[in-house]
Formats: structure tokens, C-alpha cells, sequence
């Protein structure tokens, strides 16, 4: 079933209406609806495109939304998610961007502000529950995990070199795992 690039891009700007909180409040949304109301992508494509978009330099909505655009309709859809999920915040930031200054020295927006920062905290644990089930499935992912926990949280080394290390690391694993396979079945 070919999707309609209409669709597609009223499917962004509705999740972009929702994205308050970036890119880690996307994952939950997407989930809902891109996997699970429209089933134009599954969960496994959903958490590769989040994990290649954290790679990425860029905004990760953006990316994500490119990713599942250009998985549906090619570039073109690729283009017409871009379009929709940036669409209301840039809307959204050109009508508050001449009073956001009087905005934030209300106390009752300091207090907007203050809730919002709650459900975003909330929102990335859900994309962190949605993401550990299809991130950590073996001893090498968890391996991988571990390593590049102690390395931020106990070294606090840049989370570049750690993404950088972690791709690196899975790749020259996947690689030696396809190779030791085929010789394991005695191919060349």
C-alpha cells in the first residue's frame, strides 16, 4: 500500500504539535502512532532509526522523521516528514519569539515551565523502557552497555567518543560473527 505524502505529513505535524521536550519525547509518540494506530513502521525500525539518529549530528526528531519518511516514500517522503515535523514549532517559535521575554518572568509560565520539566523526565524514561527491549538482547549489547555506562557516568567521557566506540565496537563484532559463521558452514 502506497501512503499518500498527505498523510504523511499530517501524520509529522501532528507529532510535532506534541513535541514538547525534543527528540527523547518522540520515541513514545511515534510508537503510538506510527507503529502501533497506523503500522507504517515496526518498533525494531522505529528503535534503529532513533539509535542511527543519535549518531547523526542534527535535530533527532528530524532525523527520525527523515529516516521513517524515506523507509514509506523515498526521498520525497523523506522531504514530507522533515516538512511536517518541523512545521508547528517553527510556527510555534516566530508567534512567542517577541514576548517569550515578558512570558518568563511570569511566575504562573515558571511554573508551566517547571511541569513540563516533569513530564519530559517521564517521557524519556518511556522511550528508555521502549528502547532497552530491542537495544539489549544479548550478551554483547549488554557488554557494549556496560562498558559505555562506566565510560560516561564514572569517567565522564564524552558521549561523541562513546557513540563513536560503541559503533565501532558492534560493527567489528557483527563482522566477526559473520565471518566465523561462514567458516564455521566452510565458505570462502
Amino acid at each position: 500500500m502506497k501512503i499518500s505524502l498527505k498523510d504523511i505529513y499530517i501524520e509529522f505535524f501532528l507529532l510535532g504539535i506534541q513535541l514538547l521536550g525534543g527528540g527523547y519525547v518522540l520515541v513514545p509518540l511515534m510508537t503510538k502512532s506510527l507503529v502501533e494506530k497506523r503500522k507504517w513502521i515496526t518498533k525494531e525500525e522505529l528503535t534503529d532509526f532513533y539509535a542511527l539518529s543519535q549518531s547523526l549530528s542534527g535535530i533527532i526528531a528530524a532525523n527520525i522523521s527523515c529516516f521513517t519518511g524515506y523507509k514509506l516514500r523515498g526521498k520525497l517522503g523523506a522531504l514530507t516528514a522533515l516538512l511536517g515535523i518541523i512545521t508547528s514549532p517553527v510556527i510555534s517559535i516566530l508567534l512567542i519569539a517577541e514576548i517569550i521575554d515578558k512570558l518568563l518572568n511570569i511566575s504562573f509560565i515558571q511554573s508551566v515551565f517547571w511541569g513540563v520539566g516533569i513530564a519530559v523526565i517521564i517521557l524519556i524514561y518511556l522511550t528508555i523502557k521502549e528502547m532497552w527491549k530491542f537495544s539489549l538482547v544479548d550478551i554483547t549489547s549488554w557488554l557494549i552497555f556496560f562498558v559505555a555506562f562506566v565510560l560516561s557516568f564514572f569517567l565522564n567521557i564524552s558521549p561523541v567518543l562513546i557513540v563513536i566506540f560503541s559503533v565501532f565496537i558492534g560493527v567489528g563484532i557483527k563482522f566477526l560473527e559473520k565471518n566465523l559463521f561462514k567458516q564455521k558452514r566452510g565458505e570462502k
